[in-house]
């Protein structure tokens, strides 16, 4: 993430901020916001050799952002791609005449057929290990003369199940896609396997088909039909059709979802299965920013339940999401509550604790990296013991804190400042060329500078006394952390027109006169101004407007 990150702002020069305007600015603000660029960086205004040299590179610069973003096919271009897409080949086959909606629509396509060349390149493979545990002898000890043999002292853990599957996708044309997947699974010794193909294809846009075939050592072999069917734009169906042939016969199967949007975020099913396992099924699914609910119904043979599950999501940072649930049926009632949370950029590790009748009580923890899942079911008893319960809870509790904050949290800090770090290596003649254009700016703003302040004293109007831009550390628990800041006093003071500065919506890297200090990393803006005489201070992020003054800046010196 942080590659990308420091590519972006390397690669992509970022005209709207170079010229202070909206990216929404009209032809005019354009045009008003260009020539007073000009009149600082023309080179004619500078006598001195070397400012001169510099004013002309600063001046082709600005020149070039008006041209890009003046002309409505040119913007219309770098507006989807920045300016990478202006250096891509095959620009000039547009027809000129062409009108801006006209030109993102040709790109788009371009784009979707790109996408499509990358997609059949990829394998897209999904994978699922799941390891059973066997913990019962923790909490369900004999209390008879078999404790007294031999390694006995210590309870017993036994893994008693495994399962092992993985799937791979290769598309073959932009409609079909082969699909191979197996899988092997083991429980007390005794274990099998089997192997499957499928062939997906997209029939229109409103439906697909797929058909599978497999074979194992357990079972012969097997054929499905699988459809895929949009009946409106709020509805559609599923179903599919098995035949499984072993010694006992032909054991067909057929499974119907029907599915309907009840609301923006909610979702109503039913179901019908016919064959081994018969039953009928209605679930609602509502599912929105905050939370997720879940309310469903079984009618079958041999199991009938009904069941509630809710999931609340935390919207900070690391995706924590609580969940519970509720189940019952004719074979018992089963309790679940348990908790999820992001731990790295492609790892999500979850717990969930199981309490049931007859089950008992297991520990269930889940690690989804990137498409592979580890999973590991750890049955602690068959009994309801509060302490099986306690223990259940409180352990995986403490040893994720423990290890969140002394093995992941130093490790990801460390291998993100190792990134930045090499990337800043990789790039740094970028980045100085960026900062001596800023120093060269700031030169040659000298003048204009003087005299705007001069102006502004005379109706005591907004005078900037300092200004500071990138990462700064207030968070005690960053205290370890660099400060890196640049001093853009004069830069933002050349910015002020009739007592007032207005930054717009984007990174103020590309602002004349600044550079990015810290490429990779959050920035801010921290200003220290005078305005009639009276101090004010503000700080914003990076992409934020700022609007100054405001009376909300004022420092208040009563005290």
């Amino acid at each position: 993430m942080a590659t990308a990150l420091i590519e972006e702002e390397l690669d992509n020069e970022d005209y709207y901020s170079l010229l202070n305007v909206r990216r929404e600015a009209s032809s005019e603000e354009l045009k008003a916001a260009y020539r007073r660029l000009c009149m600082l960086y023309h080179p004619d205004k500078h006598r001195d050799p070397e400012l001169k040299s510099q004013a002309e590179q600063l001046f082709n610069l600005v020149h070039q952002a008006y041209e890009v973003l003046s002309d409505p096919q040119t913007r219309a271009i770098y507006d989807i791609y920045g300016k990478r897409g202006l250096e891509m080949e095959g620009w000039e086959i547009v027809e000129r005449r062409r009108t801006p909606a006209e030109i993102r629509e040709e790109f788009e396509r371009l784009q979707r057929e790109r996408e499509e060349r990358r997609l059949q390149q990829r394998t897209n493979p999904k994978g699922t290990i799941s390891i059973g545990i066997d913990a019962t002898d923790l909490f369900d000890r004999y209390d008879e003369d078999y404790e007294d043999g031999p390694g006995r002292g210590f309870p017993r853990i036994e893994i008693n199940k495994m399962h092992i599957s993985q799937s791979i996708e290769a598309p073959l044309t932009a409609t079909d896609t082969a699909i191979l997947s197996g899988s092997l699974s083991t429980q007390n010794g005794n274990g099998g396997g089997s192997i499957n193909f499928a062939l997906r294809r997209v029939t229109s846009a409103k439906g697909w088909g797929e058909f599978e075939f497999g074979a194992g050592d357990l079972q012969g072999p097997s054929f499905g039909l699988k459809l895929f069917r949009n009946l409106t734009p709020r509805c559609f169906i599923t179903t599919n059709c098995a035949l499984q042939f072993s010694s006992r016969g032909i054991r067909p199967g057929l499974t119907t979802v029907l599915a309907r949007n009840l609301d923006k975020n909610t979702m109503g099913y039913l179901q019908w299965r016919w064959g081994i396992q018969s039953a009928m099924n209605t679930s609602i699914v509502r599912d929105t920013k905050t939370s997720h609910f879940t309310v469903a119904f079984q009618l079958g043979i041999p199991h009938s339940f009904a069941s509630i599950s809710y999931q609340y999501k935390f919207q900070d940072d690391d995706q924590t999401r609580v969940k519970g649930s509720v189940k019952a049926g004719f074979f018992g009632m089963v309790v679940e509550y348990g908790a999820e949370r992001k731990i790295s950029r492609h790892s999500v590790l979850g717990a969930t604790v199981s309490v049931g009748v007859p089950q008992g009580v297991s520990l269930k923890i889940k690690l989804n990296r990137a498409s592979q899942t580890y999973f590991f079911p750890i049955h602690l008893t068959d009994q309801l013991l509060p302490s099986a319960v306690f223990y259940a809870t409180v352990g995986p509790l403490v040893v994720y804190f423990a290890m969140h904050r002394l093995v992941i949290k130093p490790y990801l800090r460390a291998q993100k400042e190792k990134e930045l770090e090499k990337q800043r290596e990789s790039t740094a003649t970028d980045i100085l060329q960026k900062k001596q254009e800023a120093e060269s700016a700031v030169r040659l703003m000298q003048e204009s500078v003087r005299r705007i302040i001069e102006a502004e004293e005379s109706r005591m109007g907004l005078i900037i006394l300092n200004a500071w831009y990138g990462k700064f550390v207030n968070d005690k628990s960053r205290k370890n952390e660099k400060v890196k800041v640049i001093d853009v006093t004069v830069p933002l003071q050349c910015l002020v027109k009739d007592s007032k500065l207005i930054l717009t919506e984007a990174s103020k890297a590309g602002l004349p006169g600044f550079y990015d200090p810290c490429v990779g990393e959050e920035k801010s803006l921290k200003v220290l101004y005078q305005f009639r005489g009276v101090l004010h201070q503000v700080m914003a992020s990076d992409k934020e407007a700022l609007r100054i003054p405001k009376q909300s800046h004022r420092i208040d010196t009563d005290g």
